[in-house]
């Protein structure tokens, strides 16, 4: 938070897949003329300036080059280190050493494809170095990295300059940071992004598998109500299954903060609070809190009714649900305990599990067109976390889509978007399209995607899979060439 201003999670983005249509892109006749007479702006520069060497920025600069672009990379590090970073070398791997799941039959192993389709330089260089880790893309970290870094510097199209930027470049520019955006950087950003909409932190609740829940638990209805009948899926809880969730929720084991995040005390606002920090502070504090029954006159338990969960659906076709006020630190396979003792999710499958920490990002789909360009400076490009995505292959593909983006604008086309059904267009539309504010960053998932047709959830998402891949090429063919 800065200034007091609210964490990004206070509300919840009904995010994923809907039937409208992707907005139209920033043109002429719109107010996104840049101006240049802005306070911390310089002068255009030739080639492409791109701010950040992690992982959308690498990406972006090697794809831009191999294009014929002449490209400034500006790294920060080793004049200024962040407390994540513990090298100098590009595309630093600071937490785990997987990239998740290769296996193209899920979602992040279906991104990883397209992305492979599109030439990406990061997922060649992970697939060099690639250790074993099942149907993980897990790579050894030092060698990704410095094979990477050695890939950059010694293109002869990109110039690495290692300082840190305290103001926007001008001339056609890319910004991916990462998380951990320095307050110079920050300053200049909220220029062309309002303070209102650039965020510090993220809170986010776990997301589930429609098809994966016992309907025959839950019931359908609004608080006092109010909304449709269907906006919401309740699992009605007794006294006795509510304190068992509750001290197993005490019970379970968190994710520790790394250093960078240990000594901060995160904005516990009342509206994004993980969800076992309010039951620490009494065994009835989330029945009167996020999981208070009131205003549900036709709950199965009638009387007996003690808490409620609500779950809301995240895209239009009810596919997935977020866990309503669920957002947590637990680990994962805590998560997956303990929030399957709620009735009705015993056999729930997590698309997307809760998190909450320090992520510097802007609220895209205010800030930016469908093309990654900055409404208000429309050749300033932003990609990776700071855009709004939630994981390496995430942040690396937006660096991808930012970077043929950029290739469009600087050979005079229009630029193409991709197809809702591809998982890099349906990851692209979230970012960019999100409907309730703040955005929530999100990770691939198929809950992003239109819903497709076929005998259980295994055949469902095979046609999930097969229309992707039908929709990609015509996609790629009308991609800027040399």
């Amino acid at each position: 938070m800065v200034d007091g201003r609210r964490s990004p999670a206070v509300a919840l983005c009904k995010g994923g897949w809907s039937p409208v249509l992707n907005p139209r892109l920033a043109s002429s006749n719109e107010n996104t003329e840049p101006d240049d007479g802005k306070q911390g702006v310089r002068g255009p520069s030739s080639g492409v300036t791109v701010v950040g060497g992690g992982l959308a920025g690498t990406e972006a600069a090697l794809y831009l080059a191999r294009h014929d672009v002449h490209v400034t990379l500006v790294e920060m590090r080793p004049v200024r280190m962040t407390p994540a970073h513990a090298t100098s070398d590009l595309a630093e791997l600071v937490c785990s050493n997987s990239l998740r799941s290769d296996d193209p039959t899920t979602a992040s192993g279906l991104l990883k494809e397209e992305m492979r389709r599109l030439g990406s330089a990061v997922l060649e260089a992970a697939d060099r170095h690639r250790v074993r880790a099942g149907t993980a893309l897990a790579v050894d970290r030092e060698a990704f990295s410095r094979d990477l870094t050695r890939a950059v510097e010694g293109h002869p199209l990109i110039r690495v300059e290692r300082r840190e930027v305290t103001e926007i470049p001008g001339g056609v520019s890319l910004l991916a940071p990462g998380p951990l955006v320095s307050d110079a950087l920050a300053a200049a950003v909220a220029e062309v992004a309002d303070p209102e909409r650039f965020f510090f932190f993220d809170a986010i609740a776990p997301i589930v598998s429609a098809d994966s829940l016992d309907m025959s638990r839950l019931f359908r209805g609004s608080r006092y109500g109010s909304g449709d009948e269907g906006d919401y899926l309740n699992s009605a809880m007794d006294r006795e299954s509510y304190e068992r969730f509750v001290r197993e929720l005490l019970a379970a084991d968190q994710v520790v903060p790394h250093g960078f995040e240990a000594g901060q005390k995160l904005p516990l606002f009342s509206g994004c609070q993980p969800i076992e920090a309010i039951a620490i502070t009494g065994l009835e504090s989330l029945a009167h809190g996020p999981m208070r029954p009131t205003g549900f006159s036709g709950n199965p338990l009638g009387e007996r009714l003690h808490a409620l969960v609500q779950l809301r659906a995240e895209n239009e076709a009810g596919t997935a649900y977020n866990l309503v006020g669920f957002q947590t630190r637990l680990r994962q396979g805590e998560q997956k305990r303990v929030f399957r003792l709620i009735p009705g999710l015993e056999n729930a499958e997590f698309l997307r599990y809760g998190s909450l920490h320090r992520n510097s990002y802007i609220d895209s789909p205010r800030v930016l067109s469908a093309d990654l360009s900055f409404r208000k400076r429309p050749d300033l490009f932003a990609a990776g976390q700071f855009a709004g995505a939630e994981g390496y292959v995430e942040s690396t593909a937006l660096g991808l889509l930012a970077a043929v983006f950029v290739l469009s604008r600087l050979r005079g086309l229009e630029p193409v978007v991709p197809p809702d059904s591809t998982a890099i267009g349906a990851l692209l539309r979230y970012v960019t399209t999100c409907p309730t504010s703040p955005l929530e960053p999100s990770n691939i998932h198929f809950g992003l995607l239109p819903p497709g047709r076929g005998p259980g959830r295994q055949g469902k998402r095979r046609a999930v899979v097969d229309r992707a891949r039908e929709a990609l090429p015509g996609w790629l063919a009308r991609l800027p060439h040399k």
